[in-house]
């Protein structure tokens, strides 16, 4: 019988995972190696030798114990030092950064995402700080999430998120069924004002932007799609009258007619996009209950970074590590 190496990660052959929780307390037990982590990946490959912008050259460097537990490299040559967490979103934080990197592996463990009451039980945080930390986090993620403009087949769809208030006497007119009939209590999704409007679009088998906007009318969807989508795609959408201007824009526009009860026709179809906008509300529903309209962006954003990453080679882990110093 082999001997049992005690390193190797122990898994269901049927798992999905890909790095788990004992792989990480293994690879960053404490403070001390997230900061090596971010002095090697930041400055210092070998972890000794870094460029110094006093001495101009490459010189040694070296770390050494303060009464202040000083978290800085210091050169050897000229006495210049070299903080690993500044411009970063660690900058100045009074917490660990082994909790910062527990909570951004919490992150991308999950396909729904994380609230940050079960961040606060888990590290043992205010709410406060848990909540700023998964806000600095998801600020990192925005730009990424925009992202460069997508080709080949495109579905675009619009979706809003928010509440379902009822009916209040003297407000807007609740919406009425087909036959004319008042449906008790529900406005539609325009009357609604704590409804935010969204527009997604979706690369098949790649990537998704999606952005919160004001309206979905033509002046703001257009110069999305211009923005955001190639001329050289297929564009496939429903009939909303906000991209009826595609075809004169230069794009190959299907559309896909669901005031018909018709859901695919061939290759044309949103049901790509319509599944992502499933994942999104579920995830809200479940996760955090209610999101307000001014960080809306910043969790669209969280939903999209980990799809448009789930092919990745390496973990969503090490990524947003590395995104999060700028690599």
């Amino acid at each position: 019988m082999p001997p049992v190496n005690r390193n190797e990660p122990v898994r269901a052959k049927s798992s999905e995972s890909r790095y788990t929780l004992m792989e990480f307390m293994r690879e960053f037990p404490d403070d001390a190696t997230c900061l090596d982590w971010l002095w090697r990946n930041r400055y210092s490959a070998d972890g000794e030798h870094a460029d110094c912008p006093i001495c101009q050259r490459q010189t040694k460097f070296k770390r050494y114990g303060t009464s202040q537990q000083r978290q800085s490299w210091t050169c050897t040559s000229c006495g210049h030092h070299i903080h690993p967490t500044a411009g970063t979103i660690f900058h100045k934080s009074s917490t660990s950064l082994h909790l910062w990197f527990y909570g951004m592996y919490l992150m991308t463990s999950t396909r729904c995402g994380i609230s940050g009451k079960q961040l606060e039980r888990e590290i043992g945080v205010t709410y406060k700080t848990a909540w700023r930390m998964f806000n600095q986090i998801r600020g990192a993620l925005v730009a990424e999430a925009m992202g460069s403009a997508l080709d080949g087949t495109v579905e675009i769809d619009e979706t809003w998120i928010g509440g379902k208030p009822r009916y209040r006497a003297g407000g807007p007119q609740p919406a009425r069924r087909k036959d004319g009939t008042r449906r008790p209590g529900r406005r539609t999704r325009e009357e609604s004002p704590n409804k935010k409007p969204v527009i997604g679009m979706v690369e098949r088998g790649g990537q998704v932007r999606v952005f919160a906007v004001d309206n979905v009318g033509q002046g703001v969807a257009i110069p999305l799609v211009a923005n955001y989508v190639l001329p050289s795609a297929i564009v496939y959408t429903d009939s909303a009258n906000a991209y009826d201007s595609l075809v004169s824009k230069g794009y190959a526009h299907q559309r896909i007619h669901h005031e018909a009860k018709v859901y695919v026709d061939g290759d044309v179809h949103t049901n790509t996009i319509e599944g992502f906008w499933s994942l999104v509300k579920r995830g809200i529903d479940g996760v955090y209950h209610a999101v307000s309209a001014k960080h809306l962006q910043g969790y669209l954003s969280e939903y999209a970074w980990r799809y448009n990453h789930r092919h990745d080679a390496r973990t969503q882990f090490e990524t947003l590590l590395l995104r999060t110093v700028g690599r």
